[in-house]
This record gives structure tokens, C-alpha cells and sequence, in this order.
């Protein structure tokens, strides 16, 4: 038995077998681990559907009353057209920059 392609033989299969184990505990930890990944973006998708929907229903109900969180307009005004709006804030915004623009020009 010392031959040495007999021995060759027997260490290349040992070789194969061993490299065959590495790569399947490889595959099985990979698998896991997206089987875990998986899970865990679901369960994120899961909390954030509920999140959406808890908003949904606290901005139903607020303005079930009559009043929403995000207006700044008083409830008893009446509705404006919304490109009046944006040309005002437009021109808000241009007095504004003018105004800054003086007093940078003043403060040098």
C-alpha cells in the first residue's frame, strides 16, 4: 500500500469529500442567513405598513373634527386658488432676497 498513486488516489477523494462538506456548511449558512434577511425585511415592511396606516387613520379622524395637522390656514377662511398662492409666496420670496441683499450690501 505504498503505492503512491493508490495514495494519491485516496487523498484526492479525501480532498473532494472534505471540500464537498465546506462547501455545503458554506451553502447552509448562506441560506440562513437570507432566510433570516428575508424575515426580518418583512417584518420591517410589516411595521411600516402598520406605521402608514396609524397616520392614515390619525389624519382621517383629525379631519373627521374639522382640522388638519398640516394647515396653517384657519378652518373658517375661505379656499384660495393655488397658483394665487404660489405667485404670492413667489413674490414674498423675491421681497425678501431684496431685503437681504440691503442689508448685506449695508453691513460690508
Amino acid at each position: 500500500m505504498s503505492d503512491p498513486l493508490i495514495h494519491a488516489f485516496f487523498l484526492g477523494r479525501a480532498t473532494a469529500e472534505k471540500l464537498y462538506e465546506e462547501l455545503e456548511a458554506a451553502l447552509t449558512d448562506a441560506m440562513s442567513e437570507l432566510g433570516k434577511f428575508d424575515a426580518e425585511q418583512r417584518e420591517r415592511l410589516r411595521q411600516f405598513t402598520e406605521q402608514v396606516n396609524e397616520r392614515a387613520k390619525r389624519a382621517e379622524e383629525m379631519a373627521a373634527q374639522g382640522r388638519t395637522s398640516t394647515a396653517i390656514v384657519p378652518i373658517d377662511s375661505q379656499p384660495t386658488d393655488l397658483q394665487a398662492n404660489i405667485d404670492e409666496l413667489r413674490a414674498e420670496i423675491a421681497q425678501l432676497r431684496s431685503e437681504l441683499q440691503t442689508y448685506r450690501s449695508r453691513s460690508t
